[in-house]
């Protein structure tokens, strides 16, 4: 395999890794929103949520974090291994996936909390949550395209601006049709 083929592998299980990152706390959210539900519907769609969640992390998220390390070790040692030290980009890039990597491990202890039934968030903590990985995602693609230490902040900070125009229109749009009822 060339460099090309380990960029192209590296690609692919960064979109699964972030695929299970986006989807897994969405279904958090839902499995928290059960709790609403009459006793015996609650306890049907509780423990389905509980398979989703365990297959979701074990077969699709794990695997690809891996393959997503691995390959991006290959290419780092690859190329930049003996000028790593003059890539600053490229330091707080894997300060991001470290970062990336807590917030996975933290995906993991929330489901072995809510497999014992224990539902430390609301619904709406999860929600913002499940946006952490969408600055990971900004930040790190950033980094990696601009291979700039201080242009990825823009990124961030534009999304940051757009996640509260999404919020502000999701409670205005609540607020309105809680009037309506």
């Amino acid at each position: 395999m060339d460099y090309n083929h380990i960029k192209a592998i590296h690609i692919i299980f960064v979109v699964s890794w972030f695929a299970g990152l986006f989807y897994l706390p969405r279904l958090f959210v839902y499995h928290t929103e059960a709790n609403t539900k009459p006793e015996l519907e609650r306890d049907i769609i509780q423990e389905q949520f509980k398979k989703m969640e365990k297959v979701l992390f074990n077969a699709i998220m794990v695997p690809a974090m891996w393959l997503t390390l691995i390959s991006g070790a290959t290419l780092v040692y690859w190329s930049w291994w003996d000028s790593f030290a003059q890539h600053g980009w490229l330091h707080l890039k894997v300060s991001f996936v470290v970062g990336l990597l807590i917030y996975h491990f933290l995906c993991r202890k929330i489901i072995f909390e809510l497999r014992e039934g224990k539902f430390r968030f609301t619904s709406f903590q999860l929600r913002l949550y499940n946006e952490v990985a969408t600055i990971f995602l900004f930040a790190i693609v950033f980094l990696v395209i601009l291979k700039n230490t201080i242009d990825w902040i823009w990124g961030v900070v534009g999304l940051l601006v757009f996640a509260v125009l999404i919020m502000t229109a999701v409670k205005i749009a609540k607020s309105l049709r809680e009037k309506r009822k």
